[in-house]
C-alpha cells in the first residue's frame, strides 16, 4: 500500500488533512491576537469551551452520540490520554505564542509532525518510505 492510500483505501483523508492544516494555520494567527492581554491559560479555557460547544452541536446534529459507558474501555482510555496530551499541548502552545512570534512558534510546534512519524514507526508498526523520511528531515532542518 502506498503512502497516498491509507488502510481505508479512501483518499478523502487527504482533503480532511489539508483542511486541518489550513485551520491549524488560522488557529495560530487567531490565537496570537487573542492571547494578547489575558493569561494564556484563560485563552486556552475559552478555546476549549468553544470546541466543546461546536463539537457538541456537531455530534447532536449528526446523531452520533454514544453512551461513553458503552464504549470499549481501551477506546476511552486512549481518548482520555489524547485529551490530556492535547490540553498540555494547547497550554504550552498558547504560552509560547504569548512569549514569541507566531512565525517562530508555529514551526517549532510542527516538530510534532516528525515526532508523529517516529512514534508511528516505534509504537504503531507503521513504515515510512523515502519521501516521508525526506519530508521529516526537511521539517527538522527548517526548525533548526
Amino acid at each position: 500500500m502506498d503512502a497516498a492510500t491509507p488502510a481505508t483505501g479512501n483518499s478523502l483523508w487527504f482533503w480532511f488533512a489539508l483542511a486541518s492544516a489550513g485551520f491549524a494555520a488560522l488557529t495560530n494567527i487567531f490565537a496570537k491576537v487573542g492571547v494578547e492581554g489575558i493569561p494564556s491559560n484563560m485563552a486556552t479555557w475559552v478555546r476549549v469551551i468553544v470546541i466543546l460547544v461546536v463539537t457538541s452541536a456537531l455530534v447532536w446534529g449528526r446523531g452520533e452520540w454514544l453512551n461513553p459507558t458503552a464504549m470499549p474501555s481501551r477506546t476511552v482510555l486512549f481518548l482520555v490520554l489524547s485529551g490530556i496530551a492535547t490540553g498540555f499541548s494547547w497550554l504550552c502552545f498558547f504560552r509560547a505564542l504569548q512569549l514569541g512570534n507566531a512565525s517562530l512558534v508555529a514551526p517549532v510546534d510542527k516538530l510534532s509532525v516528525v515526532l508523529v512519524m517516529l512514534f508511528g514507526v516505534l509504537f504503531l508498526g507503521e513504515s515510512l518510505n523515502w519521501k516521508q523520511c525526506l519530508g521529516g528531515a526537511l521539517i527538522l532542518a527548517g526548525v533548526l
